[in-house]
């Protein structure tokens, strides 16, 4: 009986143990790195070929002083600069060369605060890393609800825009709300999932957010969730899984049309979803048109306080919802935030809510409709009806208010020139524009000279861009007589503030 067979020939290699073949490289999972000072990422290695031997490798960092590395290939980023990871076996190695930048200190203005977070390994097992981005408008006062904007799927390569947005800071200081968003690093197939660990990981950071910024009610507060595409999958799981949590819900172009029924608390959860008819993600497995009715007609069906919006000029990644959400989250919030500082919702009033009906745009007192109301949208109250109404028909919502006026505006002389410099809060329904400059009351200047002072994607909301200029002008060339410096906000609407001024002599 033959009992083994060695091939040596016709082009077949000799058999060996593993024992005999020899380290020939050492392959790493990734090229180099960039980091920021305290980020932490593990460099993976893998012996080739793969048979030989696994190898003990040994790990060094040059200068260890920029980014450390230990003996599982984890790389500590201690200060700036530029380093370079070995990793040796049996005389062969790999380099991985590191980029540490400077932790930017996060920004603070008054009482606000932005703090960033990177999850990675067991804390992100839905992703490659997570990014997180939160803004705190108050060091003194209780926070009363999170704002948590979720991004759609490939949405992740614009980063933390969000908690720099003025506008969104506006909304938050005027309700004491926390702004929170993600950039979640990984294929959306798994994060989109809330038991994938998303929600795990965001009460972890909304946890070590608030003892960083001593905000302990940060993770008991109520939620406004906010999700597109993808995201807006996410956020119809999270009303599936944690409504008792959550006070309001947007949903843009929410995708991959869920299969599953909502819990009888889902019912008292108000949401507000749109879609693009024919011009949206309407592919196999993506369905975003499909995903909105559906989502309305089952909770509408538990008569659920749900509005849906179709904007057919418009498309998956073009909306301009955002001037919708925020209007909706006040009016939600008017109702449903907790009394005082507690965390206990209150249900909407059914006796403010009104009803609007998609195919005629007609709009009803819910209390007073004795029709069939069971698809007929349920808003808020009368104001954000007329809203929504204005939103399908047009695919905007005007902002009819001027923003408010500047402050703390001062003028000083620099050489032959007066340096003129102000504060400014964002207008909550349209943000900022520009500032407008005079000097005794004729228009010397414009900030930014062209442009938006700040604006947001209609893509997918992001903010455009986050980092603003600083609210500082030169007036050129002046004499030393006095003069009046005056200096007003314009909103997105071309509405302007009235104008605040200061005596420069």
């Amino acid at each position: 009986m033959m009992v083994g067979i060695v091939l040596s020939a016709d082009g077949c290699s000799e058999n060996k143990s593993p024992e005999e073949y020899r380290l020939e490289r050492i392959r790493t999972d990734v090229t180099s790195l960039t980091l920021e000072v305290g980020d932490k990422a593990q460099v993976k290695a893998s012996a080739v070929p793969a048979v030989a031997v696994s190898p003990a490798f040994e790990w060094t960092s040059d200068p260890a002083a920029v980014a450390s590395v230990n003996a599982q290939g984890w790389v500590e980023a201690l200060t700036s600069g530029e380093a370079t990871v070995t990793v040796r076996a049996s005389g062969v190695a790999a380099t991985v060369p590191v980029r540490v930048n400077r932790r930017e200190p996060a920004p603070k203005t008054g009482g606000d605060t932005i703090v960033r977070t990177t999850l990675r390994g067991a804390d992100c097992p839905f992703a490659d890393h997570a990014d997180y981005g939160v803004y705190i408008p108050t060091r003194t006062e209780a926070l009363r609800g999170v704002l948590i904007l979720q991004h759609g799927c490939g949405m992740e390569q614009f980063g933390i825009t969000r908690p720099y947005d003025l506008q969104y800071q506006a909304l938050a200081k005027k309700w004491k709300l926390a702004v929170v968003e993600t950039a979640l690093y990984g294929g959306c197939y798994v994060w989109r999932d809330p038991g994938a660990g998303t929600v795990t990981a965001l009460l972890k950071v909304l946890t070590d957010t608030g003892e960083k910024t001593e905000h302990p009610e940060l993770n008991a507060v109520p939620w406004l969730l906010f999700g597109h595409s993808g995201g807006g999958y996410w956020t119809l799981a999270m009303l599936k899984e944690y409504p008792e949590r959550i006070m309001a819900a947007v949903c843009y172009s929410p995708a991959f049309d869920p299969s599953w029924n909502y819990p009888a608390a889902a019912a008292k959860v108000p949401l507000l979803t749109r879609h693009a008819g024919a011009n949206d993600g309407n592919a196999d497995g993506v369905l975003c048109w499909v995903t909105s009715v559906h989502a309305f007609q089952k909770l509408r069906g538990m008569d659920a306080p749900v509005s849906i919006a179709h904007n057919p000029a418009q498309n998956h990644n073009f909306s301009y919802i955002r001037y919708m959400a925020i209007p909706f989250y006040e009016a939600v919030m008017k109702q449903r935030m907790p009394e005082g500082n507690g965390t206990a919702m209150r249900d909407l009033d059914r006796s403010q809510t009104w009803l609007g009906d998609t195919i005629t745009l007609q709009l009803h007192k819910e209390s007073g409709y004795t029709g069939d109301k069971s698809g007929l949208c349920v808003l808020p109250d009368e104001a954000t009806a007329q809203l929504w109404k204005e939103y399908v028909s047009t695919g905007t919502v005007t902002d009819r208010t001027p923003p408010p006026a500047p402050f703390n505006v001062t003028a000083r002389r620099v050489g032959n020139n007066i340096t003129v410099n102000w504060e400014a809060e964002a207008d909550v329904e349209s943000g900022i524009l520009c500032f407008e400059i005079f000097k005794d009351g004729a228009p010397v200047g414009r900030l930014p000279s062209s442009g938006a002072y700040q604006r947001f994607d209609t893509n997918g909301d992001n903010t455009v861009p986050p980092e603003v200029p600083e609210m500082k002008f030169e007036i050129v060339g002046t004499d030393n007589a006095g003069h009046t410096i005056a200096v007003r906000t314009v909103n997105h609407f071309n509405l302007a503030s009235e104008k605040t001024e200061t005596q420069f002599n």
